[in-house]
């Protein structure tokens, strides 16, 4: 029954492949919807600050105000992935950018800080859907190399929204005040709904093959975890570091936010080159190979920057060249190890992102929380722990089955 289910399967996925030939409107929609819901926490920080002078309140309470998007984010992975494996995913999404459109639109109207911090629940709810649900429609309508390019576009675009969305963030604040933030969101997320509405014939419906089987089922699917922890812990490496770098590099090695600017824009540079390369190292040595010598990398970038704190030296200078490499593993390996963790759900592709998105966010979190005691000890701290948790991917691969081919 499990070789049926699976002939059966491909058979629907070369039939879809077949229907979506030219899908690069389709794919740059998909793109679009689901960096807006990112854009929903770094076009709104730079505005967080005046909160409480325009809507009263504390300075913790407008903290809440991103803490509350991101609980809401959570919330949603999980709740998307649930119906996407029992409804249509399309009309789920454009409902889902719908209410992001009208909860944004309705924070521009409020007159408390208590009240903007529950709708950011609600906008952050919402947001979360076209990440869920982004990675199995790609995988529907490429072929394997195919979908890791698309994932590979979809995450070098990705990477650039910390980095520009903030900017453009400040120039809404002068221009408009913090209300101009919420206000492109809901305009975007009007327009991306009716396009979305448009396009829904040339987007494909994807068809759960294990209707029912729940997020229980795919945490104890060895092979599954194998990717997705992977996947979490080796990015999570990468994203503990940035978090605690600015503090790191101002406190305790002379240094300005200018150095942390110039080392995120060198490691996102290479991380691109490396999300844009994947898909022809993965046809020439295969996705497992670099998976594994991706994750590698990333470790031994991290390595050689504790190694450098180790050392005694401490000049902010040299971050940039020495957070090149862990940039360009996690490039090399992100692509073809999001779709190896998507593909090991055996159909269940909205649960499985969701899973894999939420275990990025809780490794994030996670290292973040226990790193920040640590930011006054200097560099070597902070790379310390980001060195455990890329060796900590790298175990999980070793340890756990990996997906037959």
């Amino acid at each position: 029954m499990r070789h049926a289910a699976a002939a059966a399967h491909q058979c629907r996925r070369a039939i879809n492949q077949q229907d979506y030939k030219t899908p690069r409107l389709t794919l740059l929609v998909i793109i679009t919807s689901t960096v807006l819901g990112l854009a929903g926490t770094d076009l709104v920080l730079p505005a967080v600050p005046t909160l409480p002078t325009a809507l009263g309140g504390s300075v913790a309470l407008s903290q809440m105000v991103l803490a509350t998007f991101v609980a809401g984010g959570a919330c949603g992975l999980l709740l998307f992935g649930a119906l996407g494996a029992s409804l249509d995913q399309r009309w789920l999404m454009i409902a889902a950018m719908v209410g992001y459109g009208l909860v944004s639109l309705l924070a521009t109207q409020v007159d408390a800080l208590g009240e903007l911090v529950a709708l950011r629940f609600a906008q952050g709810l919402f947001s979360a859907a076209p990440a869920v649900f982004a990675p199995g429609i790609i995988r529907v309508m490429f072929d394997e190399r195919g979908a890791i390019k698309a994932i590979g576009i979809l995450s070098s675009i990705e990477s650039l929204t910390p980095a520009l969305a903030p900017i453009a963030g400040v120039w809404l604040l002068h221009v408009a005040g913090w209300q101009a933030s919420f206000s492109v969101i809901a305009v975007l997320a009007a327009v991306l709904s009716v396009v979305l509405i448009l396009l829904r014939s040339r987007i494909p419906n994807v068809h759960p093959t294990r209707q029912g089987a729940g997020y229980v089922s795919l945490l104890a699917n060895a092979v599954f975890m194998r990717y997705a922890l992977s996947q979490a812990l080796t990015l999570g490496a990468l994203l503990v570091f940035v978090f605690g770098a600015p503090a790191v590099i101002t406190l305790t090695m002379g240094g300005t936010l200018t150095h942390f600017i110039i080392m995120q824009v060198c490691g996102i540079a290479t991380f691109i080159i490396g999300a844009s390369s994947a898909e022809r190292f993965v046809g020439r040595f295969g996705a497992e190979t670099m998976i594994w010598f991706g994750s590698t990398l990333s470790l031994l970038g991290i390595v050689l920057i504790t190694g450098y704190a180790l050392l005694g030296f401490n000049d902010p200078r040299w971050l940039a060249l020495l957070f090149v490499p862990m940039n360009f593993g996690l490039g090399l390996r992100g692509p073809p190890g999001f779709l190896s963790a998507v593909l090991a759900a055996d159909g269940d592709d909205a649960r499985g992102s969701a899973l894999v998105i939420l275990f990025v966010l809780l490794v994030t979190a996670g290292g973040t929380a226990f790193a920040a005691p640590l930011v006054d000890d200097g560099l070597r701290a902070l790379a310390l722990v980001s060195v455990g948790l890329s060796a900590l991917s790298l175990l999980v691969l070793w340890v756990l089955p990996k997906r037959n081919v």
